[in-house]
């Protein structure tokens, strides 16, 4: 019989496991977009937290979520850009839900790659006590087996150690072959690719001869584990059920292919980020990773986290206007509840003095009305475009920091200029001299000193530079002939003599900087500026005014002459936010920079860069653009304002226009 056969089914119900209840009430604490993230458990999920939306609140709520619901700390890993970052999220984490945070695994993706390499490395060759290379002692080992390989005798102008390091980080980091990164990256030594082959080749070899590291290492290697070795990928997968990643839209082709590979036996993998904000890419930061993320891990479920906690609906308007004409984007639209506030002004002046002029007297007059100067920001696209502001600020005795490149007196180039220029004015400067002489091939410290010896008590110091012998004889005669050609410009015009002296002075730029087509940026400028000045003395005083941050600790009430504004590329800006922001030289040509025009994606990098300019305000904010400027490089006078604001409609910002005083009103 068969006893199947009309039998009656009794169906067993699964046993369900007692809902556990919340510590806390997160709907209370989170706004809806928040709370949704939030909740989230299982499965891939991509969180577009646009600026100042409270993306770091997502992070933290999610980890104390999953833990308060029971899921074992020890297998949350939560992967941050910094360790102070991951530091702070776990910390937040452990007020909201206690000391068992301190079990997760938080840090960075480097230092994730530390642990786990120690752990399961000897599979691929390394030991649990493999040294790890700091930038200095990579760029050692690069000039070590340099020698070793026979390069430093190739009588050629290689390129120096730091830069090569720099090539070998980008191969890494952008999983991309030597060649390629040589020719978009440092064409002026296309001519060398052969030797730099040779000696990535070498220099690999030798770290794994003797079990060395370099920084970018962990991550390759730690590519390498989990590609090679199954057993160590799923366990460590199985370990880490829970990811979370931090900033998504900076990470490179290299960390997204180890998430995804860490993510081998679960798709439980949550990024938050902003393609908006994705302006690494110099770094090797791909825009594309968060664009494909959902094409990774298929089935991601997507949050948009749009309320904004910073600025006021007139900045943000005008943000949201600003990615409408984004090519490729993830579409959302800011909103706050902070009210509507003052439009932005869109602030047109006559050149750069203008500029400088109308940003610092605006900064004095909103400190005056209460703002304190730290609470105030300039943010621009390039260093170069504060250098004319500096002194503008140093004059007015306005205390400023700069983040983002140094100040246009401490970069080197700028001071070998002006050194070669206070010996035309000052034959007796021996400081100056003495930098000028350094770049004299063949002359070292000693030689320096004897030849100072005798120029500052020569009439003639000229003639004793061309009675050099040996090796130097050459440069220390073409250096006299460039000083005397400086000093003999018949009107004495500064703009002049700093063109003679480029003349001369190219080609020890060249010799001196691996990066030198940046560089020679930075002198165009300081050519221009030299055209406002009608001799050289005055130029040279202005540019070496007395630096405001010892100027200003003689001032009285110490405690408000302790602010400092901030002067910032855009790029260090990211993450930060003002009371009141400055953003200049919104011209075409500067921002977006003419380099930009080249292709659509460095285009609308440019176009992210703005939006993440304009979001660091919460109050007020001021877009500045010069016109009537001529611009070296191209040959071209821009006066047009940045192509960005070209459909912004006129209800957004509120125009002004800068006239001298006295002047009649447009």
């Amino acid at each position: 019989m068969d006893s199947n056969a009309n039998s009656k089914v009794y169906v067993l119900k699964r046993a369900e496991a007692p809902v556990r209840p919340l510590s806390r009430d997160y709907a209370q604490e989170l706004n809806p977009q928040q709370l949704a993230a939030v909740e989230v458990v299982d499965g891939p999920a991509l969180v577009i937290a646009g600026a100042g939306s409270g993306k770091t609140r997502v992070l933290v709520y999610r980890v104390a979520r999953l833990i308060d619901m029971g899921v074992d700390p020890a297998s949350i890993l939560l992967l941050t850009f910094t360790r102070k970052a991951a530091q702070e999220m776990l910390g937040r984490v452990g007020l909201l839900i206690g000391p068992q945070s301190d079990r997760v695994m938080g840090g960075t993706f480097h230092s994730v790659a530390n642990v786990l390499l120690r752990r399961y490395g000897r599979t691929i060759g390394l030991e649990p006590g493999f040294t790890i290379l700091d930038r200095g002692d990579s760029e050692d080992l690069v000039n070590l087996v340099r020698a070793q390989t026979g390069l430093t005798e190739t009588g050629k102008r290689f390129p120096r150690k730091k830069t090569i390091a720099d090539l070998f980080s980008k191969c890494a980091n952008t999983m991309q072959p030597l060649e390629d990164v040589l020719l978009t990256e440092y064409s002026h030594f296309g001519e060398y690719l052969g030797e730099l082959t040779k000696l990535q080749e070498a220099y690999e070899s030798t770290k794994r001869q003797r079990q060395l590291v370099d920084y970018d290492d962990l991550l390759t290697r730690l590519r390498e584990l989990l590609t090679v070795d199954e057993q160590a990928r799923r366990t460590i997968s199985a370990i880490y059920r829970y990811m979370l990643v931090d900033e998504y839209q900076d990470t490179n082709r290299l960390q997204a292919d180890v998430v995804r590979k860490l993510a081998a036996t679960h798709e439980n993998v949550m990024v938050v980020g902003d393609d908006s904000q994705s302006i690494y890419s110099f770094r090797g930061a791909s825009f594309q990773n968060i664009m494909e993320f959902p094409e990774l891990f298929p089935g991601t479920r997507m949050f948009k986290l749009e309320e904004n906690y910073r600025s006021t609906q007139s900045i943000l308007a005008l943000a949201n206007d600003i990615l409408k004409g984004a090519t490729e984007k993830y579409s959302k639209t800011l909103f706050t509840q902070k009210g509507l506030g003052e439009r932005p002004a869109l602030v047109e002046v006559i050149g750069e003095n203008s500029q400088s002029r109308f940003v610092a007297q605006k900064i004095l007059e909103l400190r005056e009305e209460g703002v304190p100067l730290d609470e105030m920001a300039v943010l621009f696209r390039s260093s170069f475009h504060a250098f004319d502001l500096e002194i503008e600020l140093t004059k007015r005795d306005v205390p400023f920091v700069k983040r983002g490149g140094f100040k246009f007196l401490e970069t080197a180039h700028v001071k070998d200029v002006l050194a070669h220029l206070r010996i035309v004015h000052n034959p007796l400067d021996t400081v100056s001299w003495n930098r000028s002489l350094l770049l004299v091939d063949g002359v070292g410290q000693k030689r320096s000193r004897d030849l100072m010896t005798q120029l500052v008590v020569s009439e003639a110091p000229y003639e004793v530079l061309r009675q050099g012998g040996g090796r130097s004889a050459l440069g220390l005669r073409n250096l006299a002939a460039a000083l005397e050609s400086v000093g003999n410009v018949e009107d004495g015009s500064p703009a002049d003599q700093v063109n003679r002296l480029l003349e001369y002075y190219y080609p020890i730029l060249k010799e001196q900087y691996d990066d030198y087509p940046k560089r020679i940026r930075d002198l165009e400028h300081l050519m221009v500026m030299a055209e406002r000045y009608g001799d050289l003395e005055a130029f040279l005083a202005d540019l070496t005014l007395e630096p405001p941050d010892e100027s200003v600790t003689a001032i009285e009430a110490p405690d408000r002459d302790d602010e400092r504004l901030v002067l910032s590329t855009i790029h260090s800006a990211k993450g930060l936010e003002w009371r009141c922001v400055f953003v200049i030289w919104l011209v075409d040509g500067r921002f977006p920079s003419s380099y930009s025009f080249l292709t659509e994606e460095e285009l609308e990098e440019e176009r992210r860069l703005l939006y993440v300019a304009v979001t660091r305000a919460k109050q007020f904010l001021y877009l500045t653009f010069p016109v009537q400027v001529y611009d070296k490089v191209t040959g071209s006078v821009l006066s047009k304002p940045s192509r960005f604001l070209d459909d912004v409609p006129a209800s957004l910002v509120e125009p002004w226009s800068v006239v001298e005083h006295g002047e009649p009103w447009r």
